[in-house]
């Protein structure tokens, strides 16, 4: 005769599986196993389990891959789901197996160590343990399970590395600029245009569509967009005022796609930082510079012609608290003739001044004047 199987125990497919009423406590769930002893010891490790939580309190003890999969399972609303996945798929090598009551900075150090020596960058580094930290927080305070209790009794504080090794940003001069747009191909060349005159990002400018351009019938000289929250970093909607030299480029891709502003070859561009712009880069003596920095660049020339913090903070659709989607024609004429501060056809005697390391491209500190600008 065979094994006699314990009672609540049963066979579905290739594994064993536990439906019992323990304490009180109904058991529903797969051994993970299709061999009898192992399904066995499983099933009398979970009944002690809950043998402990219902009659002295003891919390079940729970990996940080199950806290993982919960996280997941309930933040599939989140934008940034996908790249919390991604972060979580390195973690769960290090410490998936690990108890989510012994995760703390000193357990951490491996993936740490690991991580650096791969060359990442401290930032992404943060960012893993940054999702650990939420992990942990929502399980002391939010998770409740089925005994009433929190999934951990406290969360451990971690500490983040210090950021030294991040990337400044580096501005262009109009010298710069010249002869990196010179370089680019004539479909990039409009889009870093477009990009350097509006502080939009690289994705708001491959995604930028037709549909969400405004018209405001009393105020025609103004040419505005209103991006879709799900296309914006920051989740919320982002106004685009496009100046003089934004709006020609734009007005150059009308009727070249019915749907999105910039295309190649009549297919949207899924993005700016590729071949051709690296290419082009080397070819101007600019490797260092990204598709990111020409958003630098708008912000810092609005600031060198004295327009306010709040109206940059509008034109460059930072996160400011206020409903930045929502203006009067008195306030979007404002923006216009503010973003307009950064045209190069605009009439002005200020020299910009670059603080910049010769020995270094990438931007520190000695003063290196500019041509004056004939704005």
């Amino acid at each position: 005769m065979g094994r006699k199987k314990s009672p609540g125990l049963f066979k579905r497919g290739e594994y064993w599986h536990i439906d019992k009423a323990v304490f009180g406590c109904r058991i529903r769930e797969s051994t993970s196993t299709g061999n009898l002893e192992e399904a066995e010891k499983y099933f009398a490790k979970r009944i002690e389990e809950v043998r402990q939580a219902s009659v002295f309190g003891v919390r079940p003890k729970r990996t940080f891959m199950e806290a993982a999969i919960k996280f997941l399972e309930e933040n599939q609303h989140k934008r940034s789901i996908g790249s919390d996945a991604g972060r979580l798929r390195v973690l769960v090598e290090y410490i998936g197996k690990m108890p989510i009551d012994s995760i703390h900075r000193g357990t951490l150090e491996p993936f740490i160590e690991g991580r650096l020596k791969e060359q990442m960058k401290t930032r992404t580094i943060n960012h893993g343990l940054q999702v650990v930290r939420r992990i942990l927080n929502l399980a002391a305070t939010e998770w409740i399970d089925e005994y009433g209790m929190t999934w951990l009794a406290s969360a451990p504080k971690i500490k983040f590395l210090l950021e030294h090794d991040l990337r400044k940003p580096y501005p262009l001069s109009w010298d710069e600029q010249h002869r990196l747009f010179t370089e680019l191909p004539s479909h990039l060349e409009q889009m870093a245009l477009f990009a350097v005159n509006t502080g939009c990002r690289e994705q708001e400018v491959s995604q930028l569509q037709w549909d969400w351009e405004v018209k405001i019938p009393e105020m025609l000289q103004l040419l505005v967009f209103i991006i879709p929250a799900e296309f914006v970093k920051n989740g919320e909607e982002r106004l685009v005022v496009c100046n003089y030299t934004a709006k020609k480029v734009v007005e150059s891709q009308r009727g070249k796609h019915e749907q999105f502003v910039f295309t190649y070859k009549g297919y949207p561009i899924t993005r700016m930082l590729n071949t051709a712009w690296k290419s082009a880069r080397k070819r101007a003596e600019l490797e260092h510079v990204r598709v990111h920095d020409l958003k630098h660049t708008f912000g810092r020339r609005l600031r060198s012609m004295g327009v306010s913090f709040e109206d940059r903070q509008d034109l460059l659709g930072h996160r400011s608290g206020r409903i930045t989607t929502h203006y009067s024609s008195a306030e979007l004429q404002n923006l216009f003739e503010a973003a307009n501060q950064a045209c190069e056809n605009m009439k002005t005697g200020v020299v910009l001044t670059l603080l910049r390391n010769p020995r270094n491209r990438k931007g520190k500190e000695i003063i290196q004047r500019d041509k004056v600008v004939t704005l």
